[in-house]
């Protein structure tokens, strides 16, 4: 009986330890968005000239990442300026294999779309692919294109990161369409400003965005939040609003995100990542999950040393 005894108290201090290292170890920071690029040049010409600056690139990104503690990154290839040639990305994330996963936007009018997604799937860090369904370009939420890729996501296993600001309710459509895709919709799904100030409702279409988070077939970026403020840093009204999103789609679906260099004109790096750490509006187990672990779990990937 004495040594059950003693058994059983030396299960529990193995356990109280493994609890008290856990609680212990360093929350891993991972940033849901980013895009890093480099200058504009014949060897990789970007289609258009944002409000950015001249080259954000792989390197200087991990540099921004390492002056505030983010441990790794979503790397998105940008839409703007590659279109849909993640090269660039490819080449960054052979570099840093640990600090980022890559994601790719794909082409709806492009009939071997699914092919497309074969192959990234064998991409060293690809996690996912991007689905641009913003109102410019016109687009059904019903177009094949837009179906050929929500299945090829899902025969390959990838989240589909939807980006429908401005669009909410083609997003819903789509959304609904395909239950066995999984989805995670960019920025909040709220249109954000590049530049200051915020419009005077920036929280319009937080309705929208609630309804939303019925589809248990979708997670949500709370990427570029801060650009969504009308007060200056630490931006401490975005926390009302952020309140009802993670009440009404919990923090495990919540993924942060800075949203930088698409916020450069807006926040610098360091001012979209601060206030997330230091609200008092989260606790720690909160913004654990807000902050990594949602996004590690949206992804299947977390950032590593090696």
């Amino acid at each position: 009986m004495q040594r059950r005894i003693l058994g059983i108290w030396t299960r529990v201090g193995r356990m109280s330890k493994m609890a008290r290292n856990e609680a212990e170890a360093p929350m891993v920071i991972v940033d849901s968005q980013v895009h890093a690029y480099e200058a504009n040049s014949p060897k990789r010409p970007w289609h258009s000239v944002p409000n950015w600056p001249d080259h954000v690139t792989g390197d200087e990104m991990v540099a921004a990442m390492d002056k505030v503690g983010v441990d790794g990154a979503i790397f998105i290839s940008a839409f703007s300026l590659y279109r849909y040639d993640a090269s660039y990305a490819v080449e960054v994330q052979r570099a840093h294999p640990g600090r980022f996963a890559i994601v790719k936007p794909v082409d709806p009018d492009d009939p071997d779309v699914a092919d497309v997604v074969a192959d990234w799937k064998k991409t060293p860090g690809a996690v996912g692919i991007r689905i641009m369904l913003t109102k410019e370009p016109r687009r059904a939420p019903d177009d094949p294109g837009l179906d050929r890729i929500a299945r090829a996501a899902v025969r390959h296993d990838f989240p589909v990161n939807l980006h429908c600001w401005d669009n909410l309710d083609a997003g819903r459509v789509l959304i609904d369409r395909h239950p066995d895709t999984r989805f995670i919709i960019d920025h909040l799904g709220i249109l954000q400003p590049r530049v200051p100030p915020a419009p005077p409702e920036p929280w319009a279409e937080l309705p929208k965005v609630l309804e939303l988070a019925r589809r248990a077939n979708a997670v949500i970026k709370i990427s570029g939040a801060c650009t969504l403020s009308r007060e200056p840093y630490p931006y401490p009204d975005i926390w009302d609003p952020l309140a009802r999103v993670f009440d009404a789609w919990g923090f495990d679906r919540c993924l942060w995100g800075t949203d930088w260099t698409r916020a450069f004109a807006v926040v610098n790096y360091e001012q979209a990542v601060e206030p997330f750490l230091r609200t008092s509006r989260l606790n720690d187990s909160e913004r654990a999950m807000l902050m990594g672990g949602a996004c590690a779990k949206a992804y299947g990937w977390s950032p590593t040393n090696g």
